[in-house]
Order: C-alpha cells, then sequence, then structure tokens
C-alpha cells in the first residue's frame, strides 16, 4: 500500500492510507442519512455493520505517487432517506476535511451502498 509522501523545509512527511481511512471515516458516520461503515463477506455475502473502532474496514485508500487519493467507501445508510442527497453530502464533506486535513487532493470518492437499517 502506497503511503503519501510531502517534501518541506524541514523534512518529508510520509502519511499512512490506514490515518487518512480512519478520519475520513469519522467524517463520514457524522453525516446525515449514514448509519455506519459495512463489512462484506465475501464468501457468503453478507454485510455487518462496523463497529467505530473499526470504521476502517469499510474504507479503501489509494494514493498515487504524486498524493491524489481515491477513497472507496462500503456504507449502510438509514432507511427512508434519499440515498443521492445523503452521497452528495458524504462525498462534500469527506472531500473536503480530509484535503484540509492531509494536504492532498481527492480526486474520486466511491460509494458502496451495502445495506440498509432503520435507526430508531
Amino acid at each position: 500500500m502506497m503511503k503519501g509522501s510531502m517534501s518541506t523545509e524541514l523534512g518529508i512527511i510520509t502519511i499512512s492510507p490506514e490515518v487518512i481511512a480512519k478520519y475520513a471515516g469519522s467524517v463520514a458516520v457524522e453525516c446525515f442519512g449514514i448509519v455506519g461503515m459495512a463489512a462484506v463477506n465475501m464468501k457468503d455475502g453478507l454485510v455487518r455493520l462496523l463497529k467505530r473502532e473499526s470504521l476502517t474496514h469499510g474504507i479503501h485508500v489509494d494514493i498515487s505517487d504524486d498524493n491524489i487519493l481515491v477513497l472507496d467507501f462500503h456504507v449502510i445508510v438509514a432507511y427512508g432517506v434519499n440515498i443521492l442527497s445523503v452521497s452528495d453530502n458524504l462525498m462534500n464533506n469527506v472531500k473536503y476535511k480530509v484535503e484540509e486535513f492531509t494536504g492532498m487532493t481527492v480526486d474520486k470518492i466511491n460509494i458502496f451502498v451495502e445495506g440498509v437499517r432503520v435507526i430508531d
């Protein structure tokens, strides 16, 4: 997995994809309509809601050689929400906050809706 590296006059800064995934996941679960991140079991196709401490399993971060980010989110949305609106909100929030946090450019955010849950 590629790490993001930036050179400054004082030295080199290297950011692990895991750090970016954790931050992006914490931003995502604060968005309206997102119940949480999802883990899909490829063997039996079951989807489970990830606990807050394992959010990164539902997010894949790809960093190119020139520090361009592509983020994949596997999410569970709330029942009755407009998926397009929730996705737009998620993309805008994550793009803004991750770019501000890392200093890297977010090129793409892919959202895979893996399930729907009724929230009490």
